[in-house]
């Protein structure tokens, strides 16, 4: 099995919910970004369990998620949904993630990490508008972020290399690279283009699943750019705390997709961050983040 197949299995393999009970299911982690759970993996495995409850193959139109608590890699991860409604045409969805943490002599406390809102809608014709998709160079032109972290890893700390050289899941290939062990101020834009290849036919539930666990990554990092500050630097801590993403159209993973983001504030050590995801000339989805953005001084 080639390298990149092996990632697309855990990547499916993480997004395979195991049903507990009626309208609860149970998701394993993966260490894509440490001790702590991937926001991204929370999104997707949310929307997989709310879209199990659906009695219609109903697309998600839109979620709205709070990240409550940093989640633990090494334990599950349990999804309740709550069935809010099912119209003709709308359904919608509560799910709340939770972890049951261990504490010495006593039995394991159950804490929320995660809660979401999510409604479902099947395509159908309507008014069509859209602004024109953004001009930026194509993918072909461009160097992957694997490329670019072998240019850069003689500067990362010894002790951080083996992390820093780790593999996406998601092919990635940014349009104007930062220096992520130096970085400057610069206008809080940036834009990569993205896909996954190999991803094969998927049902729209994992298409979808997958674009929000994609769209977690470098959009925190938007807010950090006009102080130029990466998450490399020391004293940074940085942390999604909410996100909401809206499905306006079929898209394929398979295939590129821009993802363009800014950043228009960051006050109270939080960042408004915003993105749109684009495909063949067309919006295929909008997403929404506010993150912790913290900075501790060292005392001198």
């Amino acid at each position: 099995m080639s390298d990149n197949l092996q990632l697309i299995d855990e990547l499916l393999a993480t997004i395979a919910l195991i049903e507990v009970t009626p309208d609860v299911f149970e998701g394993k982690s993966h260490d894509y970004v440490g001790s702590r759970i991937f926001g991204g993996q929370v999104l997707a495995q949310a929307i997989m369990a709310a879209a199990h409850t659906l009695d219609q193959d109903k697309p998600c139109h839109s979620l709205h998620g709070y990240f409550l608590r940093g989640g633990d890699i090494n334990q599950p991860v349990i999804y309740q949904v709550r069935r809010l409604r099912d119209g003709r045409s709308l359904s919608a969805r509560e799910v709340t993630a939770i972890q049951y943490k261990e504490v010495r002599g006593k039995p394991p406390v159950e804490q929320v990490i995660f809660s979401m809102i999510a409604s479902f809608s099947p395509m159908e014709d309507g008014l069509e508008y859209q602004e024109d998709m953004p001009v930026y160079p194509p993918p072909e032109d461009l160097l992957t972020e694997q490329d670019l972290k072998e240019e850069n890893v003689g500067k990362v700390p010894e002790a951080l290399k083996a992390r820093f050289m780790r593999r996406r899941h998601v092919e990635i290939k940014p349009v104007k690279p930062r220096n992520p062990i130096s970085p400057e101020p610069m206008k809080p834009k940036q834009a990569n283009w993205l896909r996954i290849r190999e991803l094969g036919n998927q049902p729209v539930a994992i298409q979808q699943a997958l674009l929000a666990f994609s769209s977690d990554f470098y959009l925190v990092g938007t807010g950090l750019m006009s102080h130029g500050v990466s998450f490399m630097t020391s004293g940074l801590q940085a942390a999604s705390i909410d996100h909401s993403m809206h499905f306006h159209r079929d898209f394929d993973l398979n295939k590129w997709m821009l993802y363009d983001m800014w950043s228009d504030t960051t006050s109270n050590a939080k960042g408004l961050n915003h993105g749109q995801f684009w495909q063949d000339g067309k919006l295929v989805a909008t997403v929404q983040q506010e993150g912790l953005m913290r900075l501790r001084v060292p005392k001198s």
